[in-house]
C-alpha cells in the first residue's frame, strides 16, 4: 500500500510528483486470480462535500451483496489530472465500512489512461493493492478511432505511442466508455469484466449502483453489510 502524505493534502506539484513516484507500483497481470465479487465505486461532490459510495456484487451474476458509504469535507482543489487526490481519502473511509474485501474494483474514472499514468482508479488500486478496472465516461488523454457501432466493438487508446486503454461500445447506439488498468489486471481482462457487467445500459452496473448510492438515489437497491 502507498503511505498517505501525513503533513496535510499535499499540494498539486508535490501530488504530481507523487504520481511519478506510485505508478512504479502498478502492475498489469491479473496473476490468474479468479474473480467472485466486484466493487463500483463512484464519488459525488457538493459544496466541497464529497460523497463516496461502493457498492460490492457478486461476479458475473452481479447479484447485490453490500454497499457503505462515507462523507468529508474535500481538502484539496479541483486540477485535472489529480482527481484521486480529491476523491480517494473519502473512498478509503468508505472501504473500511466494509465486512468483506472485494476481489475486484471497478472505478468511476480512468486508469492507466492518464497524463502521468495514475488515474483515481490506479491511485485507488495502488493504495489498497486489489486489482482495479478505470472505467470513464469521457476521455482525459490520448487519441483513438470510433470503434464500430455493435456492442462490443472497441479501438484502442494511444498516448505517446503507448496503448493506454480501450475505447468500447457497451451499448448499440451510445456513446463508448473508457477502459483501462487500475492495478493487477491486464487491459483485455478489464475490458471483457466492463462489458459482462453492462446489462443493456451505457455504464456497467456496478458503476451505476454506485452512482445512485454517492447521489443519494435509494433505487431498489437492497444489500447486507454495514451502512453509513
Amino acid at each position: 500500500m502507498v503511505r498517505w502524505p501525513t503533513s496535510g493534502s499535499p499540494s498539486p506539484t508535490e501530488a504530481m510528483r507523487l504520481q511519478e513516484m506510485w505508478r512504479a507500483r502498478v502492475v498489469h497481470d491479473a496473476g490468474g486470480k479468479v474473480f467472485h465479487t466486484i466493487a463500483g465505486i463512484d464519488v459525488g461532490i457538493r459544496d466541497a462535500v464529497a460523497r463516496a459510495a461502493i457498492v460490492v456484487l457478486s461476479f458475473p451474476a452481479l447479484t447485490p451483496l453490500a454497499r457503505a458509504t462515507a462523507t468529508r469535507r474535500v481538502q484539496f482543489p479541483y486540477v485535472p489530472g489529480l482527481l484521486g487526490f480529491r476523491e480517494v481519502p473519502c473512498i478509503l473511509e468508505a472501504y473500511a465500512e466494509l465486512v468483506e474485501e472485494p476481489d475486484l474494483l471497478l472505478v468511476d474514472g480512468h486508469g492507466w489512461a492518464h497524463p502521468r499514468r495514475f488515474g483515481v482508479a490506479t491511485h485507488l488500486g495502488v493504495a489498497l493493492d486489489r486489482p482495479a478496472i478505470g472505467c470513464a465516461k469521457s476521455l482525459l488523454v490520448g487519441a483513438f478511432r470510433d470503434p464500430g457501432p455493435r456492442r462490443g466493438a472497441s479501438t484502442r487508446l494511444v498516448h505517446d505511442g503507448e496503448v493506454i486503454g480501450r475505447v468500447v461500445r457497451t451499448r448499440e447506439g451510445v456513446r463508448p466508455v473508457f477502459v483501462s488498468v487500475g492495478q493487477r489486471i491486464d487491459l483485455d481482462t478489464a475490458t471483457s469484466v466492463v462489458l459482462r457487467c453492462c446489462r443493456g445500459f451505457r455504464l456497467p452496473e456496478p458503476i451505476r449502483a454506485a452512482h445512485a448510492l454517492a447521489s443519494g438515489e435509494r433505487g431498489d437497491f437492497v444489500a447486507r453489510g454495514k451502512r453509513r
